[in-house]
């Protein structure tokens, strides 16, 4: 897969935090604060792939339902366009919904049981009055053909499908009101290996037909790796790599990407690895670690570690990673 030729991006995320607070006392008065995304900043250009992986409870899903204005940011700042959209209202908000769109993890529980798939995915037709009953039926007859299903299928219920077929209906939900940018959660851990690649290459072949851009929020490696132009490593809150595909898989330069990319089983028979096995666990998000998080944790640790957080800063073209080693 070609990287996409730089461009001024379409989505432009700076400093992003979100922090939950935590309320115990009998006044409501917040005790401590769960830091899931802690100043987080990425682009993402027009038809590109940006991959956003990490251990579960890092932060990716969280960033992106901020992003996506599901979950209202603590601070920092969202472009979409050029547009601060930050700190716009519902109303303003609802045209903006047209440009990006979701992708769930679970492709039955996004689905409504009790209505019909082609009502589903017309839906959002409806909701910003577009078309009559008949164009309505029409365009999405044609969705469904876009995503791989048969019109004929537009009268069943979410049940009768497989659950690729229901991710697929999820897919040309998403796809309904021409959005630029969508950002799937997961979108394919909840599905068989072989599914996952069909889904995998339908999103491939409808960013290159409608030129869509991704946030591909994950945490399997080789998905990551074939779908993404770039990967972002998240941990503990924080971005502490983002790279091009191949830079970040061939020549990982900090030291959690390293680990996780050891823990991917070899799938050449005989082929083995040193694998540097991480010791300790996952910190908290309510007390994160001062200087480096992941320090821990780390290997190679050093007293700088502990006492001053690193920031992202270039060790190649498009390659930046948050490490005082690097």
């Amino acid at each position: 897969m070609s990287t996409p030729e730089a461009k001024t991006p379409l989505l432009e995320v700076r400093d992003l935090v979100k922090h939950f607070p935590i309320r115990k006392s009998l006044f409501g008065k917040a005790r401590a604060r769960v830091h899931a995304v802690d100043g987080i900043s990425l682009d993402i250009a027009p038809g590109e792939t940006l991959g956003l992986v990490g251990e579960s409870g890092c932060g990716k899903s969280t960033a992106g339902k901020v992003i996506l204005r599901l979950i209202e940011p603590t601070s920092g700042s969202i472009r979409l366009e050029g547009r601060d959209i930050t700190a716009l209202g519902a109303g303003d908000m609802l045209a903006v919904r047209r440009q990006m769109q979701v992708v769930f993890q679970d492709p039955y529980s996004s689905l409504n049981p009790r209505m019909p798939a082609g009502e589903i995915v017309g839906e959002p037709f409806i909701n910003y009055g577009i078309g009559g009953a008949s164009e309505r039926r029409d365009r999405v007859a044609a969705l469904f053909r876009k995503v791989g299903l048969r019109p004929e299928q537009m009268a069943r219920y979410p049940h009768e499908f497989s659950g690729g077929q229901r991710q697929r209906l999820g897919i040309a939900r998403a796809l309904a009101l021409g959005p630029k940018l969508i950002i799937g959660d997961e979108p394919v851990s909840a599905l068989d290996v072989s599914v996952q690649a069909q889904v995998v290459n339908l999103l491939m072949d409808l960013q290159a037909e409608l030129g869509l851009s991704y946030l591909f929020i994950a945490h399997d490696l080789a998905v990551v790796e074939h779908i993404s132009h770039r990967v972002a490593v998240m941990y503990l809150g924080k971005i502490v790599e983002i790279a091009p595909r191949r830079s970040l898989f061939g020549q990982p330069q900090h030291p959690y990407t390293e680990a996780l990319l050891e823990s991917v089983p070899a799938t050449r028979p005989g082929l083995r690895r040193e694998r540097k096995t991480l010791t300790g666990d996952v910190p908290s998000p309510i007390a994160p670690p001062s200087g480096c998080r992941f320090h821990t944790r780390c290997p190679y640790a050093i007293p700088r570690c502990s006492q001053e957080e690193p920031l992202l800063h270039a060790v190649g073209e498009g390659h930046q990673v948050a490490c005082h080693l690097r």
